[in-house]
This record gives structure tokens, C-alpha cells and sequence, in this order.
């Protein structure tokens, strides 16, 4: 009888183990400022839909908006700036 052997490498490789290099860290800082606005959208939306709808929840939400679209279009530029070379 013939035993059974693995034939491929092992499928969980240790790359994946590791710590966040510096240059991930910094991706990370960069976009925190958008997570953060999305994640305050999201608290808007979830607060209208826990209660009836009134003027201060739409206009919570609209502020939440705002921010999201403030924070990609400055993540955007930034993004720009990174690509053409200019200074930050």
C-alpha cells in the first residue's frame, strides 16, 4: 500500500504572517480620513433608519455626505499629487 504525500507546497504561506510594512502603514494613514468619513455616513444612515424621518436626520446625513465627498476628493488629489511628483 502506498502513502498518501502532499505534492503542492504548503496552501497558508508564512508571506502572509507578517507585519504591515511601513509603506502599508502610511496607505492606511492615507485613507483614514475617508474611512472615517464613511464610517460616519453609515452611523447617519443607520440612525434614520432606527427612527421616524425628521430635518435633523436627513440634514445629519447631507453633512455625512459632504464629508465622504471631501475626503475622496482630497484623497484623490492627493493621489494626483503622488503621481505627477509635485510636493504635498
Amino acid at each position: 500500500m502506498r502513502s498518501i504525500g502532499a505534492v503542492q507546497a504548503v496552501v497558508t504561506a508564512t508571506g502572509f504572517d507578517r507585519e504591515p510594512t511601513a509603506a502599508e502603514l502610511d496607505a492606511i494613514d492615507a485613507e483614514m480620513p475617508l474611512i472615517l468619513a464613511e464610517v460616519e455616513l453609515l452611523d447617519a444612515q443607520i440612525v434614520t433608519l432606527d427612527g421616524p424621518a425628521s430635518p435633523l436626520n436627513e440634514r445629519l446625513v447631507r453633512r455625512a455626505r459632504r464629508k465622504v465627498l471631501a475626503a475622496r476628493r482630497n484623497a484623490a488629489n492627493r493621489a494626483e499629487r503622488r503621481v505627477t511628483g509635485e510636493a504635498a
